[in-house]
């Protein structure tokens, strides 16, 4: 079990408690504590799990591909799992991620995208991108679905491979992957070159995590981080298809406003009367409703307001995608980053 960690005092803590209530333990934990300042390290070492210390990634790397390079030196097992720090597992959630690999003949990569643990009022703002980050790969089979299976696509958050797939593709350190952002994508690409298997899935009750506890601020600056640097990694028709669910739900949101009487004219197309308006618009939040359950803690009153967190994550989309098209630096943690 391999965890990078910058910073995360008020999350790690909940990881390693689900670690050591799993009916199957891990063999070994490794926490890389990535120039932390907050204590991080100190409160693995009471935890009693091994700790290395990072002290930030030389020029070309990624601080997380650095500290997982690292963590993966020293690990001894057979089976890498990478968690992030903010991830808890089910007590039986690492079983199953094991069972996953087994069942793809022990070779390979699993993923799972973490079920979104939500909080504080502001991280419902999340709904719509944790639904475009599952639709884009197709991922909404869970645990033990064969729906997403031999896809070029991988969540970081959750990711198992045995040490021969890893070593056979170069892990964190190969040239395509180290100074990723989207280090995840680039890795599954290249386990799918080398003929090994890829799984990706839904967490559903085994894996969860709480994103972005640290307020409005650093949700926007994580999503700008992930959405246009990992747009077009899946297959094209889950692009197509977030493209028109997404652009069904903008119609859906100027319908309901027209509806409401409050639309600014912008779009010509829609119902011809505020009675369709409002059907278009109560059938569309339905919809979410059920989207955002499968993603995360997202309640019915985030479904009848969809249109706040569509806007959100197209805010966020279109930062992503000026700051890459020109060339600018995504900001995380206090570090710089550059590449897909």
């Amino acid at each position: 079990m391999l965890i990078p960690a910058r910073d995360e005092a008020s999350s790690l803590p909940h990881l390693l408690a689900s670690l050591a209530a799993q009916v199957e333990p891990p063999d070994e934990v490794v926490v890389v504590d990535d120039a932390s300042t907050d204590g991080t390290g100190q409160l693995a070492r009471r935890a009693g799990v091994r700790v290395l210390e990072s002290s930030g990634p030389p020029a070309g790397w990624s601080g997380k591909c650095w500290a997982l390079h690292q963590g993966q030196a020293a690990a001894t097992g057979e089976l890498l799992v990478f968690l992030d720090a903010d991830v808890t597992l089910s007590a039986d959630g690492l079983a199953r991620i094991v069972a996953e690999h087994d069942r793809q003949g022990g070779n390979g990569i699993v993923s799972a995208e973490p079920y979104h643990r939500t909080v504080r009022p502001y991280e419902q703002l999340s709904a719509v991108a944790n639904v475009v980050a599952l639709m884009g790969t197709g991922a909404f089979g869970p645990l033990g679905s064969k729906s997403a299976r031999d896809r070029p696509m991988a969540f970081g958050p959750c990711l198992a491979v045995d040490r021969a797939t890893y070593d056979l593709i170069g892990g964190h350190a190969h040239p395509d992957v180290r100074s990723k952002i989207t280090e995840d994508l680039a890795m599954a690409r290249r386990a799918r070159q080398a003929g090994r298997p890829v799984a990706v899935l839904a967490g559903g009750d085994a894996v969860a995590f709480r994103m972005y506890p640290g307020g409005l601020r650093q949700l926007v600056d994580g999503w700008t981080k992930v959405l246009a640097t990992g747009a077009g990694g899946g297959p094209r028709w889950a692009a197509g298809l977030v493209a028109w669910w997404v652009t069904g739900a903008i119609l859906a949101a100027v319908s309901g406003a027209r509806a409401a009487g409050v639309a600014c004219g912008l779009l010509r197309a829609g119902p011809s009367s505020p009675g369709e308006g409002a059907v278009t618009y109560v059938a569309w939040a339905a919809q979410m409703g059920w989207l955002f359950r499968r993603a995360g803690r997202f309640g019915p009153p985030t479904a009848a307001a969809f249109p706040l967190p569509l806007v959100v994550f197209l805010a966020c989309f279109a930062r992503s995608a000026v700051k890459i098209g020109l060339g600018r630096e995504l900001a995380w943690r206090g570090r710089s980053l550059t590449g897909r």
